[in-house]
């Protein structure tokens, strides 16, 4: 009986990670038109906190790199694919994979002690390694392109510009998203999942 339970769960683990997937696909492909500045908001992330908390960091890394997937095939990264191809791909791919792995490991960390404060914890790590792996990204590979049009925007200096220029608001509203919803949101499914 313990068996069955437990295969049955691992069945609704995946079913749950696939529903995911196609969210996370539609949602990065609907939000490459809304943009903030040059960039597109990704409301992507609250999915990969949900998928890493509700089916696991491996779900969580999964989605994390489709995200970083459809980044690159949608477009999204043209600017940064136009100066360097291999340095464009590491930093989508690994900052996508990377947040949905950070944000799984925080919430399995922390699950046991209060699956609400993990939930929120996960919410808050998911943006901050995304962000903080594509502003890495943009010292290693792409410096002097940030540095130029940092000074075309009329920027003071190159980190003034990668901060508030490149990713600022969108952090913030990320942040802000994922805080708010994605604990509303893994509340109501494990809800329903009793």
């Amino acid at each position: 009986m313990e068996k069955t339970n437990k295969k049955r769960e691992q069945i609704k683990g995946l079913v749950l990670g696939a529903v995911l997937t196609a969210i996370v696909i539609v949602l990065q492909l609907m939000g490459s038109f809304i943009r903030f500045g040059p960039f597109s908001i990704s409301l992507v992330l609250i999915p990969i906190v949900i998928g890493a908390a509700m089916c696991g960091i491996k779900i969580g890394a999964w989605l994390g790199f489709v995200f970083g997937a459809i980044v690159l095939i949608s477009g999204d990264a043209a600017a940064f694919m136009a100066i360097d191809i291999f340095g464009t791909i590491v930093t989508v791919l690994l900052k996508g994979t990377a947040c949905g792995l950070a944000a799984g490991l925080v919430y399995k960390a922390l699950e046991k002690y209060n699956r609400y404060v993990a939930v929120i914890a996960a919410a808050i790590v998911c943006p901050i390694v995304n962000t903080g792996i594509f502003l890495l990204g943009c010292v290693v590979f792409f410096m002097e392109a940030v540095t130029e049009w940092g000074l075309l925007s009329g920027f003071g200096g190159t980190f003034e510009y990668m901060f508030l220029g490149l990713v600022g608001g969108n952090f913030l509203f990320e942040l802000a998203s994922n805080i708010i919803l994605s604990p509303v949101i893994v509340r109501v499914l494990s809800i329903e999942k009793k």
